[in-house]
């Protein structure tokens, strides 16, 4: 059903992202301290991106999703938007919990989330990447230039950056998409009021309805499979760099100008292609809002983890909030 945008707080013409956009422009105009938010293709680290926030995708099985329907592929997960980094591990210390009967688990981490915002992390290798996996996706000079400022500050710090190849590559899309269709299926809606939701919701269902049980199986297996040769290559890595989205915070109306909701899907993808492997693999990532545009408008850059090691990106995190200094340099929309 249509209801009215939420607004990044830094421009009211922008948008704030999603789908937790109306979570991470709460607590970015200061009407909350953290937020709850979900990401099934990186809609904690999209928000969390345009809003100027520090967000957290955990690892797949870190937070039970009893008693909703559960993601059958683990694609989805819960997990905080905050201010601070050390607001955001609480508040995951608080959500990380198992209910019987849950598809996946967790490894349990070594330390707790919110200790481990108040530790060193140690000198770290950081693989880094700017590729993204979506044809035609075009990363905005801003946002490189988010992801180099990133990557001197990570240095600075003492560790070790590093370019390194692509884990995933552009054969995935296909696979995605397919489950992205059949996962828009999983709630029921009175056919009657089927004309009532938004074009791109109505088409995606249509495509979700139309795809047989056996390529909906045979598209998780692909991505399986994908994913058992990426951690190949990113198991060398403490964490991993990229950029969050690849342009700063877009008009509201921009993704649905088209008639076409087909194009809207579309440049959906284009606008985060970054964020979506991380869903698939099912490691945490999180989103560092470390740069902001001569307009004021907030670009963040994105850190995965290994699968299961939330406790190090966090660390991580930590130590460049506070090489920034204050709130991320202490910044503050000026609605608030």
């Amino acid at each position: 059903m249509s209801r009215p945008p939420s607004r990044t707080p830094w421009d009211l013409t922008r948008s704030a992202g999603g789908s937790s956009g109306g979570a991470a422009a709460a607590v970015a105009a200061g009407l909350a301290p953290a937020a709850q938010g979900s990401d099934g293709a990186g809609s904690i680290r999209i928000p969390a991106s345009v809003c100027g926030l520090y967000g957290i995708k955990p690892t797949r099985g870190r937070i039970s999703f009893a008693p909703v329907v559960p993601d059958l592929a683990g694609l989805s997960t819960n997990g905080p938007i905050a201010r601070t980094v050390a607001d955001a591990a609480a508040l995951l210390e608080a959500m990380a919990h198992n209910q019987p009967g849950d598809l996946y688990h967790a490894p349990p981490s070594p330390v707790g989330f919110l200790e481990a915002a108040g530790r060193e992390p140690g000198r770290l290798r950081i693989g880094r990447n700017a590729t993204p996996v979506v044809p035609g996706a075009e990363v905005h000079p801003e946002v490189m230039a988010a992801y180099e400022e990133a990557s001197r500050l990570l240095e600075s710090l003492g560790h070790e950056v590093v370019d390194m190849p692509p884990a995933f590559d552009g054969s995935i899309l296909a696979e995605f998409e397919r489950l992205w269709f059949c996962f828009a299926c999983m709630h029921p809606v009175d056919p009657s009021l089927e004309p009532r939701l938004r074009p791109l919701t109505r088409w995606l269902r249509e495509r979700g309805f139309a795809t047989p049980a056996p390529a909906f199986l045979q598209a998780q297996a692909t991505l399986q499979t994908a994913t058992r040769f990426a951690f190949l290559v990113m198991n060398d890595y403490d964490a991993i760099l990229s950029p969050t989205v690849t342009q700063p915070p877009v008009p509201i109306g921009w993704f649905e100008d088209v008639e076409d909701p087909e194009e809207t899907f579309h440049r959906m993808e284009r606008f985060a292609p970054f964020a979506a492997p991380y869903n698939i693999s099912g490691q945490p990532a999180v989103n560092l809002p470390l740069h902001w545009t001569g307009a004021g408008l907030p670009i963040g850059v994105m850190l995965a983890g290994r699968f299961g090691d939330e406790a190090t990106l966090i660390s991580l995190s930590a130590q460049v909030e506070a090489a920034v200094g204050g709130f991320w340099g202490d910044r503050r929309p000026e609605i608030w």
